[in-house]
This record gives structure tokens, C-alpha cells and sequence, in this order.
């Protein structure tokens, strides 16, 4: 079985990789092992001019993967192709207790939207289906999901642990893929 996915999703500014980077310790506390995915609107290229890699992928390389002894990195150019959605790319991701993106609020996945009402931008939930509570830190008005304290990672990671059904009464299975 698949591990469940959930997009944090909300206005540039909200606060989304604040909460998802205070999140992390809190799930891996508790046992499980998380992946996860960014969504940028933006070109972004982390591979330097100059460097081999980069002449690799210049030169028509479909895709360049970039060793070192801490971590590996894969580049792969989509040129023409459309851009990759979510499935594809977690398709591609090594197996673990659960998936959070960051981003992709169209992608058909549940959703905790992260709102902060003091940007005075309207909140996505009426708008974008699968989103299953609000972060906020403040008030949001009248909304009919579950509203969670943005400033409170250990509740919204036991929200997100109950709501997706995840297991910590065992060691994680995909832990081995880390502990190695």
C-alpha cells in the first residue's frame, strides 16, 4: 500500500515551509518517515554553470544524477514535456510512512491549507477541493473545517498522524532505507 500524502497548500508568505520544517522533527519523534516534495512557480536551477553536471545536462543528458558521499541529486530536463504532477514525481521517491508537499494544490490529494489572515489574502479552502482543516494564526471567520493552531506543530502533526491513519505503534518499515 501506497503511503498517504498531504499537500501543504497556501499563498506565497503563509508560512508553509515554516510549519513543514517544524513538522519534520515532531512525525520523526513519533517514529515515521517523511518525504518531501516542493512546488515551485519559478524556474529554479541548483546545478551550477561550469560544473560537470551541468555540462552533462547542457550537452542533451536526459537526466544527470549527482553523487557525493552525503547525498545524491537527480536532475532530469523535461525540455518540451509537460510539467511532472505530483504521482509521477512520488512515483519516483523512495518508499516511506508519508509524503508532505509543499505546494501542489491542484494535484488530487488532501490538503491543510496554511493561512495567515494578517497577509489579507482570501482563504483557498472554498475554492480548492480536498482541503481537509485550516492552519491559521488568527482568525479566520466562519469555516466549517477543522481550524488548527499554526503555531502548534505537535497538534497539527497529531491531526495529520489521526486524520491519514498512520501507524506509530511500529518501527517503521521504511526506516531501514535511512538507517543504513
Amino acid at each position: 500500500m501506497a503511503a498517504p500524502v498531504i499537500a501543504l497548500v497556501g499563498w506565497s508568505g503563509s508560512g508553509k515551509t515554516t510549519l513543514l520544517t517544524a513538522l519534520l522533527p515532531v512525525l520523526a519523534q513519533r517514529g515515521l518517515s517523511v518525504s518531501t516534495l516542493k512546488h515551485a512557480h519559478h524556474t529554479v536551477d541548483p546545478d551550477q554553470p561550469g560544473k560537470d553536471s551541468h555540462r552533462h545536462r547542457m550537452a542533451g543528458a536526459r537526466e544527470t544524477m549527482l553523487a557525493t558521499r552525503e547525498r545524491f541529486v537527480l536532475f532530469r530536463e523535461h525540455r518540451s514535456e509537460d510539467e511532472p504532477d505530483l504521482a509521477l514525481l512520488l512515483g519516483r521517491m523512495a518508499p516511506v510512512d508519508l509524503y508532505i508537499a509543499e505546494g501542489f494544490k491542484s494535484a488530487p490529494v488532501r490538503k491543510l491549507e496554511v493561512h495567515r489572515p494578517a497577509l489579507g489574502k482570501r482563504p483557498l479552502w472554498p475554492d480548492w477541493p480536498g482541503i481537509i482543516a485550516v492552519a491559521a494564526d488568527g482568525d479566520v471567520g466562519p469555516c466549517p473545517l477543522p481550524l488548527l493552531d499554526l503555531g502548534d506543530a505537535s497538534a497539527i502533526a497529531q491531526f495529520i498522524v489521526t486524520g491519514l491513519g498512520l501507524r506509530l505503534d511500529v518501527k517503521s518499515e521504511h526506516s531501514r532505507f535511512y538507517d543504513e
